[in-house]
């Protein structure tokens, strides 16, 4: 069964406009174009945001911009908040930092069935790869599976056989019960759920800051809530752009929790979905950033008190260029601060 309303395709991302915009343009060149693009933003500066502008101007569906102020590493409340502007009935969520192929959105619509959710894999790149893409524009999506072979053969991408197969729909229904569940391989960076499944859990837990675990929790608490796995590989994946890695400094006090949770049955987010409710969509644009967000398609949420400057310890520093293929958009470079994905 293939969801009624259009789908939801929610991004985060934070300070790194070049990798965003390889990725939505790849969303811009889907097969199936009923959804939106709903850009949950974890605070980036305002060069995000005129690069979002220019996207948003050459898309060819539904474009949002959803932001919130860099008070440290908060992607749960970020996706929260990308769900609460989303219109469609399934949502999927991709990082900011990870290129779909062309039939993504087509795929998961595909294997989306009442009652589970659907887990993608990535395609690790390494960083000169990573550099190739991001300077010269190269379609990773499109490149033929004679470069796909060459890649993995030069080490440039950690796996190339999900690439090359198709793994028919029937079988990823075999063997996907409650016996094989386990939450720690499955990871929002590709993940589809439908959105009465995430209300009825309140969605991420906000109490989870830091770099890990929020989705690992997500996960488990829909599995206590009755919803299982269908495994995306094979079907789904994406192409993970190379990023030094981000702070992991509440990497175990967050997995513990997950831990003590695993045996309780727990489904609620301690703070979630419902917390929001009474929250408007109204605009707001990060400081600096002047343009009327009317005429950049972008809905946001109400900012909160901007915080101190703070250190950037959790990020780490890695220059590229835009692709050269593409005209720039205005801030669609690198910022100072890397990804926070994991």
């Amino acid at each position: 069964m293939q969801p009624a309303r259009p789908l939801s395709l929610v991004i985060t991302t934070y300070d790194r406009p070049d990798a965003l915009a390889a990725v939505v343009r790849a969303c811009f060149m889907q097969d199936d174009k009923n959804f939106e693009i709903i850009i949950a933003d974890d605070g980036s500066a305002a060069n995000t945001a005129a690069c979002i502008e220019q996207l948003a101007r050459a898309s060819p569906v539904p474009l949002k911009h959803v932001w919130q102020p860099d008070q440290g590493f908060r992607a749960a409340m970020a996706r929260n908040r990308g769900i609460l502007a989303a219109r469609g009935g399934y949502i999927v969520f991709l990082d900011g930092d990870c290129i779909p192929q062309h039939d993504f959105i087509a795929r998961h619509r595909a294997l989306a069935r009442p009652g589970r959710l659907v887990s993608g894999s990535r395609v690790l790149m390494s960083e000169a790869l990573t550099r190739r893409v991001l300077d010269d524009g190269i379609d990773v999506a499109a490149a033929s599976s004679v470069t796909h072979l060459g890649w993995r053969l030069g080490g440039h991408i950690n796996k190339v056989a999900q690439l090359l197969v198709r793994w028919p729909d029937i079988g990823r229904r075999i063997g996907s019960n409650a016996r094989r569940f386990n939450w720690r391989r499955i990871k929002s960076c590709n993940l589809g759920v439908w959105r009465s499944d995430l209300e009825r859990v309140n969605g991420f837990d906000e109490s989870f800051t830091g770099w890990g675990y929020e989705d690992s929790d997500l996960v488990l608490r829909l599995f206590h809530a009755g919803v299982l796995r269908t495994d995306g590989a094979f079907a789904t994946e994406v192409f993970h752009l190379w990023h030094r890695e981000a702070g992991r400094d509440r990497a175990g006090s967050n997995l513990q929790e997950v831990l003590a949770r695993a045996g309780t049955g727990i489904t609620q987010a301690v703070k979630g979905l419902h917390e929001h409710a009474n929250t408007r969509l109204t605009p707001a644009l990060p400081p600096g950033w002047t343009a009327q967000p009317s005429t950049l398609r972008i809905n946001t949420r109400p900012p909160l008190p901007s915080p101190p400057a703070a250190s950037r310890a959790h990020t780490s520093t890695r220059p590229t260029a835009p692709p050269a293929s593409h005209p720039p958009a205005a801030g669609c470079t690198e910022s100072p601060a890397a990804s926070r994905a994991g």
